[in-house]
């Protein structure tokens, strides 16, 4: 699908639609802070026009910027600890990430057994094609059980404090579910978060870690990517 036919039958320009969503994902803003700060430009448009904006073209970027990014490194870190709560049913959200902090993958479930643990095997399979080389998880029995039907070789770590690395990883998670008062369905909790690592990604460039110029130079590389991915140049 060409981006002509993609934002055909929009009042709006790409532009403006892609801004949108780049800041309902970048930062925390509720869809009514971002209708005041399109506002402020004078572009006059609805918060429930946001919303949709984001639930049509999240995932449809969201997944440009994953086969963009290719395979993310041969050591994984995997995490199930922490509970979303919707409408008072527990949900456990399995995250993925790489030796980099970069998400691979994210999967909302209601179950931490071993039928859970192959489904977000495979998942992240289905994405990031061959096995790792070695992986990091808690001491959750349903990790070795699946490894064993899924990735029989691949070295798995299960000693303690070694998985810190994805269990912190949760926060970026818990402070959008603040600012949203709580996920209203399992499936916007996965739409939302699927989108939201792979922006992540995208603009985490270890601003701590560089000096200026090489901060601002991997900062407009991002740019330009997502100018790329929504079409919006």
């Amino acid at each position: 699908m060409n981006s002509q036919s993609r934002y055909a039958g929009h009042r709006f320009p790409r532009e403006i639609i892609c801004h949108a969503v780049w800041l309902y994902h970048r930062f925390t803003p509720s869809f009514r802070d971002i209708d005041d700060l399109l506002a402020e430009r004078g572009i006059i448009v609805s918060y429930e026009a946001i919303r949709q904006w984001c639930q049509k073209f999240g995932p449809d970027y969201a997944n440009k910027l994953r086969k963009r990014q290719g395979r993310l490194g041969d050591t994984w870190f995997l995490d199930e600890a922490v509970i979303v709560t919707v409408r008072g049913e527990r949900y456990y959200l399995w995250r993925a990430g790489n030796q980099d902090d970069n998400v691979m993958d994210i999967l909302v479930q209601k179950r931490k057994d071993k039928h859970a643990a192959r489904r977000f095997f495979r998942k992240i399979l289905k994405h990031q094609g061959p096995s790792p080389r070695r992986m990091v998880t808690d001491k959750l029995r349903s990790y070795g059980a699946a490894k064993k039907e899924v990735m029989p070789t691949v070295i798995h770590c299960q000693d303690r404090y070694a998985n810190n690395r994805a269990e912190a990883s949760h926060r970026h998670t818990r402070q959008h579910e603040r600012q949203m008062k709580r996920f209203k369905s399992a499936g916007q909790a996965q739409r939302f978060l699927s989108v939201h690592s792979q922006v992540h990604n995208l603009f985490r460039v270890g601003r701590h870690l560089l000096r200026a110029p090489y901060y601002r130079m991997f900062r407009s590389r991002a740019f330009s990517i997502w100018l790329e991915v929504t079409c919006a140049y």
